[in-house]
């Protein structure tokens, strides 16, 4: 075991309204973050710590993901065409080593049901679990090391949200400075980027079983959960406005959570 690398799940399935603007042609995780889907930045997040074989569970317009990454190697490459021959040779044979399983777990299964639908392909050990809609800078490997130390059938990251609005420090009456977006503490909240052990699947009913509000609270009960905390950045995009940030960060060059060559 000591050689095994955990599976990552990401749960792809969720409708996005809030982001109604982007997602009626696509699922949200297919919103493009500087000309990539955002999924695609959590999959290069998570292959820069080694981890590398994917279960992407689908639902809302799941086959828009599938003909990404089944049209992947082709159209990240450059190619030449003999339109007489039709015979196409590709160039340049670096690619992404990346094990993607494409799985539909149904239009409206709620989150633990989406995870629980995969239970044939993760009894074998560790996995992980996280959504295709966050990023964050995260020590993926301290993770999995905390994880492992406590021996609970589940780790969650607990993180701090970004203030939604700018805040004012005051001195008396008179404003002192517009503090911007501030990482604060309105309180711990679930950032994603979960570990599990494949004990979770007793906990797991149905596609009716929401993984947050039912299976992390049986946990919790069972004194089976531990939480991972990350004061850093970590930012989910849930609505316009997240989308907007995200790309403004990635435009700036230095996106936190870009952490690859």
């Amino acid at each position: 075991m000591t050689n095994y690398t955990p599976k990552v799940v990401i749960l792809a399935g969720g409708l996005g309204t809030r982001l109604a603007e982007e997602t009626e042609l696509k699922p949200k995780p297919m919103i493009e973050i500087g000309g990539y889907p955002i999924i695609w930045h959590i999959m290069k997040y998570y292959a820069h710590y080694g981890f590398n074989e994917f279960f992407v569970a689908l639902g809302y317009k799941g086959h828009v993901i599938k003909r990404y990454f089944q049209d992947y190697y082709t159209l990240s490459r450059n190619m030449t065409v003999n339109l007489q021959t039709g015979k196409t040779e590709f160039h340049d044979q670096k690619s992404e080593d990346w094990m993607v399983h494409l799985i539909d777990t149904g239009q409206n299964t709620l989150t633990g049901g989406r995870v629980k639908r995969l239970q044939p392909w993760l009894q074998d050990g560790t996995f992980m679990v996280t959504y295709g809609d966050g990023v964050s800078n995260i020590d993926l490997a301290a993770l999995l090391r905390f994880h492992q130390s406590h021996g609970r059938l589940a780790t969650v990251t607990a993180v701090r949200p970004p203030a939604r609005f700018g805040g004012i420090s005051f001195e008396g009456e008179a404003v002192k400075q517009f503090v911007e977006k501030p990482q604060i503490g309105e309180g711990w909240i679930n950032g994603g980027f979960l570990v599990c052990e494949p004990g979770i699947f007793d906990y797991l009913e149905g596609d009716s079983t929401n993984f947050e509000a039912i299976t992390l609270e049986k946990l919790a009960s069972a004194g089976e959960l531990m939480a991972y905390k990350h004061d850093d950045f970590w930012q989910c995009m849930d609505t316009l406005r997240d989308y907007r940030l995200l790309e403004s960060l990635w435009q700036q060059d230095n996106p936190p959570w870009k952490i690859w060559e």
